[in-house]
């Protein structure tokens, strides 16, 4: 064991795992470097503790850094000991937890300590979509370190002390800090979409824990489910009125009401997480125009509209959950796209992002309208059109090109008023309407809105052995 025993790296190490279960490894190792006033300094671990244990039985790799060691800087060493976690984690297959703390890169070894950046950058993008990766920020995180987290699947970021940046508030021209702090928690979260979960630093572990339980070691695990104890055909009451708010309408059929949403924060008209049906864990992702807040009240509307910022944060969960052999879940109420001159610079190609991650995923794909299902916004939102396998819509649904009355309008510019709204039922009747669709073969079935936690739970169990060929290639290019 080092002699970091009692810092706060090895607190929190202590404080995620399982208890007596973390393992250290490396914790002789030293900076080798002697240069300036390194020569006098103590380097314990070289500032970072690393090892594995395990999280509710599940084994994790992890490294801390220790602040107290040269401000947790790296050097040549401490990227040594993190590379060789990310080396060990791969041939296990098992996730890697970085709890980050960290001045940056350490001045007195300039190019050992860049060489030991691009070593863990490589572990990084050799891992991704084969282990798990997972990084919390409790102090600094910045310059060039900021890629560690961004590399990463998920980040976790402290609610008051962390700081995330590539460049400070005050470099930043025309602001400061007081300003406008770009390397908060708030900002990091709400704005750059950056942060999957906030909190204090116990609820981060607790966050972390949850995650973890959720997730499967890697992309050949088979494993992730459990043993459900929810009855599989639960009726979901007064599902229907969870229409606006889907985080709510996710949990009510979740077993045990259970949802690890992700990236609540940001872009909240699009909802992305985690639940478990039937014990297995599903990727879920949902349009939402409505966020109740924890006393019941309405807190804010969207219109059902597909936003850049959305399609972007939805297109990363779902490649993601394919990644790792994740089912995904869709629930769409989408009539259109944002339409703003902010929006409009990106709204095409977040758009294509999402339609590619949903089309271009082989796992197992749900989807449920539940709503106005209008255009191309109801194509891109994992319609049958772009291989999602199984289709349901609720019986008030709407699925269709564009709203029936303005369809009439269009279609007979000069006509009365009676005669557009004569025409308007007919559309809907005829275009519109789910009963329209699933008699082209575009639904699978029409559910009443209480059965769906049976109908989805059916319809993945069906799904379980699904293998999909696709034309050989090395990778796509959106």
């Amino acid at each position: 064991m080092s002699n970091t025993a009692q810092n706060s790296a090895i607190v929190r190490i202590n404080s995620l795992l399982d208890e007596n279960s973390f393992v250290e490894i490396g914790g002789l190792v030293t900076a080798r470097s002697t240069d300036f006033n390194l020569q006098q300094n103590e380097t314990p671990a070289d500032g970072v503790v690393t090892g594995y244990g395990v999280i509710d039985g599940n084994l994790v790799y992890i490294y801390s850094q220790d602040a107290s060691v040269l401000n947790g800087s790296i050097g040549e060493m401490h990227a040594k000991k993190i590379a060789n976690i990310y080396d060990m984690a791969m041939k296990m297959g098992a996730p890697v937890i970085g709890l980050i703390d960290c001045a940056g890169l350490r001045l007195q070894e300039a190019t050992d300590a860049l060489n030991g950046f691009g070593e863990i950058y490589l572990k990084q993008s050799l891992a991704s979509g084969v282990v798990p990766q997972i990084t919390a920020i409790f102090g600094n995180c910045g310059g060039g370190l900021a890629v560690v987290p961004t590399l990463s699947d998920f980040t976790f970021m402290e609610e008051k002390n962390a700081k995330l940046f590539m460049n400070t508030p005050n470099a930043l021209a025309g602001n400061t800090e007081e300003k406008c702090n770009s390397a908060s928690a708030k900002f990091q979260s709400e704005e750059s979409g950056i942060v999957d979960f906030t909190g204090a630093e116990s609820d981060i572990f607790a966050q972390i824990r949850q995650l973890v339980t959720m997730l499967p070691a890697n992309n050949e695990d088979d494993m992730s489910y459990e043993e459900c104890n929810d009855d599989l055909n639960r009726i979901c009451a007064d599902i229907e009125n969870c229409t606006g708010d889907t985080s709510i309408l996710i949990s009510n059929i979740a077993d045990e009401n259970i949802f690890v949403e992700v990236k609540s924060d940001y872009a909240k008209s699009m909802v992305t997480g985690f639940i478990k049906l039937n014990g297995v864990t599903v990727g879920c992702v949902a349009n939402r125009t409505q966020v109740f807040a924890l006393d019941g009240n309405l807190d804010k509307e969207y219109d059902s509209v597909l936003s850049p910022q959305g399609c972007e944060k939805a297109a990363e969960f779902i490649n993601f959950c394919n990644a790792f052999n994740i089912p995904v879940l869709s629930f769409t109420n989408a009539t259109g796209f944002e339409a703003t001159l902010d929006s409009e610079k990106k709204i095409a190609k977040a758009v294509a992002k999402l339609t590619y991650a949903f089309a271009n995923a082989n796992v197992p794909k749900v989807n449920v309208v539940i709503g106005k299902a209008y255009g191309s916004a109801y194509i891109t939102m994992n319609s049958k059109s772009i291989g999602a396998d199984i289709v349901y819509a609720w019986p008030k649904a709407e699925i269709g090109m564009m709203d029936a009355k303005l369809a009439a309008k269009i279609m007979y510019p000069a006509a009365a008023a009676g005669v557009i709204d004569e025409k308007a039922a007919q559309y809907s009747e005829l275009q519109s309407s789910v009963v329209s669709a699933a008699k082209r073969g575009y639904v699978d079935s029409i559910i009443e809105a209480q059965d769906t936690r049976k109908y989805v739970i059916g319809a993945f169990e069906m799904l379980f052995t699904k293998k999909e060929d696709r034309p050989g290639k090395k990778h796509g290019t959106v």
